[in-house]
């Protein structure tokens, strides 16, 4: 393409990221020189700049600036590997979407530094069309457990509203320090923000503080080794990010592992407690386009098996499958 056009969001494309709609239209687009494009304002919605992560409406106009010169494109291309390693981690597969089990320590999305990630082995997986298929929500690099991606732009669209619209009920098991008084309860608050320097994190804000968001957690003690961990089932009702880290940080039993808000002084860890975040999404209920509910479990990661394991935790006895995700903790 060496004109510049002007796209119209169709319907089903509502609720779309926009670098996700030029992955879409042009798959050939490398990611960074997308950034590059919106950042230097060739990209535009309504004649207006954008973000990578805007969120397109219906109707709306998309201004594409030449795609086309040297050092644009790049070819997309099929990796088995990625194919095989992503067919190895499902948890469950339909006509619409997958449901897999996102390792420890793999990303979901690129950024800096970040070459190997899920959205970028999802081109590997092409649905009939040639379409790769699409994220609906996303897990923090250190979180394991269930990860939704749809398979096509309608599937895309409906999942998008089901987690929008915060009717997909999600149970992350998590160990953390100490025992949570009370056992079970709901942590609500607002958070925002914070630049740091290899990133940012979140803190807690009062209400009316710039760029604050409300976040709401419901959790509930499962187990405990004596006073100083505990095995705890979370239940967020909002989607923001490290929400539940920061939640178990802000009650005073922060998630082991934690190298952002695990803030015990003179902390020693005990022999035999694996590293790495110890927080799993274990469980995920969604209503199908069908009507139907899907509900997927996943298995504890090996880091956590071994913390389960030294620290007496059975996680057949307490598993999620015997309660109702739907219910408040």
């Amino acid at each position: 393409m060496s004109a510049v056009q002007e796209r119209t969001v169709s319907t089903d494309e509502e609720g779309m990221r926009l670098d996700r709609w030029f992955a879409l239209h042009f798959p050939q687009l490398g990611f960074g020189r997308l950034q590059k494009l919106i950042r230097t304002g060739q990209v535009r919605v309504d004649k207006g700049r954008a973000q990578t992560n805007t969120r397109l409406s219906a109707g709306q106009t998309v201004r594409v600036p030449p795609v086309d010169d040297p050092g644009t494109s790049k070819p997309m291309r099929i990796n088995e590997e990625d194919a095989e390693f992503l067919r190895s981690i499902i948890l469950y597969e339909d006509d619409e979407l997958y449901v897999f089990n996102k390792p420890y320590g793999l990303a979901v999305q690129g950024g800096t530094n970040t070459k190997r990630h899920i959205d970028g082995m999802l081109k590997s997986l092409p649905n009939k069309k040639g379409e790769p298929p699409r994220l609906v929500h996303r897990l923090d690099r250190d979180t394991s457990g269930c990860l939704v991606v749809a398979k096509t732009h309608a599937a895309a669209s409906h999942f998008g509203a089901v987690f929008r619209s915060r009717s997909a009920r999600k149970i992350y098991w998590a160990v953390v320090f100490g025992n949570p008084a009370p056992r079970q309860g709901e942590i609500s608050c607002f958070l925002a923000k914070q630049p740091t320097q290899d990133g940012e994190q979140m803190i807690v804000v009062p209400h009316g503080y710039p760029g604050a968001q409300h976040s709401q957690t419901y959790y509930s003690t499962t187990d405990t080794a004596g006073r100083r961990f505990a095995w705890v089932t979370l239940k967020p009702v909002t989607g923001r990010t490290h929400q539940l880290r920061v939640h178990m940080a802000q009650l005073g039993n922060p998630i082991l592992g934690d190298p952002r808000y695990f803030n015990i002084q003179n902390w020693d860890a005990p022999e035999g407690l694996a590293e790495g975040l110890q927080l799993h999404a274990r469980r995920i209920t969604l209503p199908l386009r069908s009507g139907k509910k899907l509900d997927v479990s996943a298995p504890l990661p090996p880091h956590m098996q071994a913390t389960f394991d030294a620290l007496g935790f059975d996680a057949a006895r307490y598993d999620a499958q015997n309660t109702d995700p739907e219910a408040d903790a």
